[in-house]
C-alpha cells in the first residue's frame, strides 16, 4: 500500500506505503450495527444506492471528533501493548499471539468509533491457515483487517517501518515479518524467508495484492507477490471482499461518512497444485474473482458487467 490513507489519521503520509506485498453477530453498541450473515447478500449496490452524502458542517464536525477519538484510543492501545511486547521478548510465538489480539482489540474500537454499520459474510471461511488477500480502497481497511484476520496471522511491510513511531516498534516486536525491498534480489530472499518463517511457525498472512491504494475505490491490477508466497507455503489462498468502505473514508479527506460496509469471506483457493510457470494465470484468475463479487462501481473501468479481467 502505498497511499496516504492511514497517513491523514497519524498525520504522516508514509504509513500505509510500508505494506504493499490484521464478532460478534450483534454489537452492543448503538452506533455501529454489525450483521454477519453467511448467505449471498441482497444486492451488490443495494448499500451504495440506499447512502446519501452529507458534507454539511455538523457532520463534518462529527467526522472529525472521531478521527480524533480514533487516533487517541489507537495511541493508547498501542503504548500498552508495546509495554506486553517487551515482556514477551523471549517468547515469540507469543509476541505474534499478542500482536493479533492488539489488532483484534484496536481494530474493533477503531470501527466502533467510526460507526459505520457493517455487514459480513462468509464467517466459515474466516479460521483458515491461509494467505488472507483483500481489496484496498481506504485506511478503514486496515482496520477491518486488524479486526477480522484470525489469530496466527502476519502481516508484510518494508523493513523501514521500524522507523514509524510506537507502531513501528510494535510491529517488529509482534514479529510481523518485514521485507527489502531496496533491490530485486533482496526482495526475493526477503519473500522466500518470509515464507519460511510463515510454514516453520504454521501462520497465515495478509496481503494487499494491489500493492497500493485505490484512488477512487476500482479494482487495481494485482501484483504477484501472493501468488510466489502460495507457491511457497501451500497456503490456500482466502479472499476478503471489502465493498463501501473507499464511500466511507475517502483518499485525502478527513472527513469519515457513514456509509455501510460489507466484509465478504470467499471460499479458500487452493494452491497444493500451483505450479510457477502459470503465475501470471493464477493472478489473472483472483483478479477476476474479485471482479465477479465487486459491485459495478468497484470494478475496473472498461470491464461492463462481464466481470473478465485483463491484468497481466
Amino acid at each position: 500500500m502505498d497511499s496516504d490513507g492511514v497517513s491523514s489519521f497519524l498525520r504522516n503520509r508514509k504509513l500505509e506505503s510500508f505494506f504493499s506485498a490484521g464478532p460478534a453477530q450483534d454489537s452492543v453498541e448503538p452506533s455501529t450495527k454489525i450483521t454477519v450473515s453467511k448467505n449471498e447478500s441482497e444486492s451488490k449496490m443495494g448499500a451504495e444506492s440506499s447512502y446519501v452524502d452529507d458534507d454539511g458542517w455538523i457532520p463534518v464536525l462529527i467526522s472529525w471528533v472521531r478521527i480524533v477519538m480514533c487516533f487517541v484510543s489507537m495511541m493508547f492501545t498501542t503504548f500498552i501493548w508495546a509495554v506486553i511486547m517487551v515482556v514477551l521478548i523471549p517468547w515469540p510465538c507469543q509476541r505474534i499471539k499478542q500482536g493479533n489480539i492488539y489488532g483484534h482489540v484496536t481494530g474493533r474500537m477503531l470501527m466502533w468509533i467510526l460507526g459505520n454499520p457493517i455487514k459480513i459474510e462468509g464467517t466459515e471461511y474466516a479460521n483458515e491457515r491461509a494467505i488472507y488477500i483483500s481489496n484496498h480502497a481506504s485506511p478503514i481497511d486496515i482496520f477491518l483487517m486488524m479486526w477480522l484476520t484470525p489469530t496466527g496471522t502476519v502481516g508484510i511491510a518494508k523493513k523501514e517501518i521500524i522507523w514509524y513511531p510506537l507502531f513501528g516498534q510494535l510491529y517488529v516486536l509482534a514479529s510481523h515479518l518485514r521485507i527489502d525491498r531496496s533491490n530485486p534480489t533482496a526482495a526475493v530472499e526477503s519473500m522466500k524467508e518470509a515464507a519460511r518463517t510463515v510454514v516453520k511457525n504454521n501462520l497465515s498472512l495478509i496481503i494487499f495484492p494491489e500493492g497500493t491504494r485505490s484512488k477512487n475505490g476500482r479494482l487495481l491490477p494485482f501484483k504477484k507477490g501472493f501468488v510466489h508466497l502460495a507457491l511457497q507455503t501451500r497456503r490456500p489462498i482466502v479472499p476478503m471482499v471489502l465493498t463501501g468502505t473507499h464511500l466511507a473514508w475517502r483518499k485525502g479527506s478527513l472527513h469519515v461518512r457513514p456509509a455501510p460496509l460489507t466484509v465478504k469471506y470467499l471460499p479458500p483457493i487452493r494452491t497444493d497444485d500451483w505450479t510457477a510457470d502459470r503465475i501470471d494465470d493464477y493472478v489473472r484468475m483472483v483478479h477476476d474473482v474479485y471482479v465477479k463479487h465487486l459491485p459495478e462501481s468497484q470494478r475496473p473501468l472498461g470491464l461492463g458487467n462481464s466481470g473478465n479481467s485483463s491484468n497481466s
